[in-house]
């Protein structure tokens, strides 16, 4: 995971004693203090809507020069080169002890011990109480790192957002029922492992951290901004790595183009440029090949059309069920249709609550859509000895794949239950293409949306523009 660049200072109950007015003062002594080098070819710059705080650059001991830009996608601050930077070049180095996780925070070996009873379905339980813990002591080594965090009371994650705003901005897109799963799993997790933990060991958590609020603003957070060190090619069958909190790497901003890259090594993690950078623009890391939904939903910003070429639109399974079923006629062909999703769940190709992905230029899931085809449209004759063969082994057709570009060339059942399945897609949003282009078309009347409105019209443009690619190639 990685981290938007979307920068305040603390703000409620956790940050105790009277703070710096200049946090980056101190957040730059912080850096020199701990040997976080930063590269006297960056700088850091403002960026973002205007309504958001400005600070001064980040240089470390380098010339100052403050500049405020709109050029990047993420509300708050990123980094400029100040220089012309070319590919391989070492943007900045973060040594291991500045990084701050459940091993390095000043109750590690508490948390290594009690490490049996913390476990949960997220796995952030660690790291959370750490946050908890070096939030409210006083004398936390992370302190000036913590003074130019967001403003915990506005965070823009749909978690925050009022639960009617959020359903009728961002219906049909996928996030409402995320965002609903999330906010079911964090108060389980609160009251069962983190407030019980909490209470067993009062002299190091302070009754101003123990609040659910508190909890589900660091969830967030800790969404949005922490990194997750990748398993070696070895270590596939391990379970992922622990998210950690990696300083100045999460101030870079996010593109799906972009410049620059987080490596990892022993002694410490590196940002290197990936392109070549021209003096003046900015420098973005990448959060991973994410679609505009769950960059809403994990960062609380999204890339306006066309920008995220990793963009996706979502075709629930169970939806292509029903588009099958809407051609049955007799009891007999409805039960053969169940038989039919029964097997393709035994293969694994199919779930209640699975999606097929459906990319700009590619089908993500390409083999469980194919499959899903294939076995709902075969002659009843041919499943039965398909069925029998329990599957078709390696014995696939060139003509079936499903690319974007063979759609076209598909047999016409399959084209014909695609199209029906789209079709039902787009009914559970609210509104249709048109309105959306009308909308985004009207700089006057765009304008004038709220930021969550925006962003919600560019999550749901860009899944109906492919779903409408969709259409097109199944006409």
């Amino acid at each position: 995971m990685a981290t938007q660049a979307k920068r305040r200072r603390v703000a409620g109950p956790v940050g105790g004693g009277d703070a710096d007015p200049d946090p980056v003062v101190g957040f730059l002594s912080w850096c020199r203090q701990v040997g976080l080098e930063l590269s006297p070819k960056v700088r850091r710059r403002g960026c973002g809507r205007a309504r958001r705080g400005r600070r001064p650059a980040l240089t470390g001991r380098f010339p100052v020069q403050v500049a405020v830009s709109r050029q990047g996608t993420v509300a708050g601050y990123g980094m400029v080169a100040r220089e012309s930077v070319q590919p391989g070049e070492l943007l900045f180095v973060v040594p291991r002890a500045a990084l701050l996780s459940q091993h390095t925070c000043s109750i590690g070996g508490l948390l290594e011990r009690e490490r049996g009873a913390l476990q949960s379905q997220s796995g952030w339980v660690p790291l959370l109480l750490a946050l908890l813990h070096e939030l409210q002591a006083p004398a936390s080594p992370w302190s000036p790192y913590f003074a130019l965090w967001p403003e915990l009371g506005r965070l823009e994650h749909p978690m925050f957002w009022p639960e009617e705003e959020r359903r009728r901005l961002l219906q049909g897109t996928g996030v409402p029922e995320a965002v609903e799963k999330d906010l079911a799993n964090i108060r389980s997790e609160y009251y069962s492992i983190v407030l019980p933990f909490m209470e067993a060991h009062p002299d190091l958590f302070s009754p101003r951290v123990r609040s659910l609020e508190l909890y589900r603003q660091l969830v967030a957070v800790v969404m949005a901004y922490s990194f997750q060190e990748p398993l070696e090619e070895e270590e596939d069958e391990k379970e992922p790595n622990s998210p950690l909190m990696v300083p100045a790497a999460d101030i870079l901003n996010h593109l799906a183009n972009h410049n620059a890259n987080l490596e990892y090594s022993p002694n410490c993690l590196r940002m290197v440029a990936t392109q070549p950078i021209p003096k003046g623009h900015e420098i973005f890391n990448t959060y991973g090949q994410m679609a505009n939904w769950q960059l809403i939903h994990m960062y609380g910003f999204v890339e306006p059309y066309p920008d995220n070429t990793d963009d996706t639109a979502d075709i629930q399974m169970v939806t292509v069920r029903e588009a099958a079923l809407q051609g049955t006629k007799a009891e007999a062909e409805r039960l053969l249709l169940y038989e039919r999703w029964d097997f393709l769940c035994k293969l694994e190709m199919v779930g209640e609550e699975g999606a097929f992905v459906i990319g700009r230029e590619e089908v993500l899931t390409e083999e469980e859509l194919t499959s899903t085809l294939k076995v709902l449209c075969m002659p009843a004759e041919e499943f039965r000895e398909f069925k029998e063969k329990d599957g078709w082994g390696d014995n696939k057709r060139e003509e079936d794949s499903l690319t974007i570009t063979n759609i076209p060339n598909l047999k016409a059942s399959w084209k014909q239950l695609l199209r029906d399945s789209v079709l039902l897609t787009l009914q559970t949003y609210a509104t249709d293409l048109k309105s959306e282009q009308d909308l985004l078309s009207n700089k006057e009347v765009y304008t004038k949306l709220s930021w969550r409105e925006q962003q919600a019209l560019q999550v749901r443009y860009g899944q109906k523009m492919i779903l409408h690619q969709l259409l097109e190639l199944t006409s």
